[in-house]
């Protein structure tokens, strides 16, 4: 088992420059920039109701859009996270939760599973939240289930407020992922019959 469940990344291109630091074993603590505020937003929220902490630095080419930095944001948080779990030993490896968020209702399951895939089903009823483009959640969500490794399912079953739907599945997030990461002490090893993931 890892002692010191955390990372940092740093990833810098021609559209996007990210500092990222990660840990598993948090408060909640969140310090986050990204210049898409729709998104600070949501990932303080991921951060607190996961219990991880979380600081993030995020400067990008939101002048033509937010597409670049959600993106990648999206893949250094999964590169952080498969990083901070290490060898996985005596991890849940599972999780789910169900959130409501007024009359929305979210649910994210996730495996940790070295088998990385995303299944969402959600109906938004709007194309944007502000001047935030929606189908940013997706690419959010797929990068991070890709660097990550997980297999990650997002099901909204019912809202009709896009911003209540949109943090309905934030918040589920940070509890399934902090469901997943717990360490089980009845575990002995990897779980999973394999005996790797």
């Amino acid at each position: 088992m890892s002692q010191n469940r955390q990372a940092s990344f740093h990833r810098k291109t021609n559209e996007t420059n990210i500092n990222l630091s990660f840990s598993i074993d948090g408060e909640g603590k969140s310090q986050i920039e990204t210049a898409v505020p729709f998104m600070t937003h949501m990932l303080d929220l991921f951060t607190k109701h996961g219990q991880f902490d979380m600081k993030i630095d995020a400067k990008g080419d939101t002048e033509i859009d937010d597409h670049h930095t959600t993106e990648d944001i999206g893949i250094v948080l999964g590169q952080a996270l498969l990083e901070s779990l290490g060898d996985k030993k005596g991890i849940k490896r599972y999780g789910n939760s169900f959130v409501p968020m007024d009359e929305a209702l979210a649910q994210v399951v996730v495996d940790l599973s070295n088998r990385p895939h995303l299944e969402m089903r959600a109906d938004f009823p709007t194309d944007r939240v502000g001047t935030f483009d929606v189908e940013l959640v997706h690419e959010f969500l797929w990068k991070l289930a890709l660097e990550a490794r997980m297999n990650l399912h997002v099901i909204v079953h019912y809202g009709h407020n896009t911003h209540h739907m949109i943090e309905a599945i934030f918040k589920a997030l940070g509890r399934a992922l902090d469901e997943a990461t717990t360490i089980d002490p009845r575990v002995k090893g990897v779980p999973s019959t394999k005996g790797m993931l």
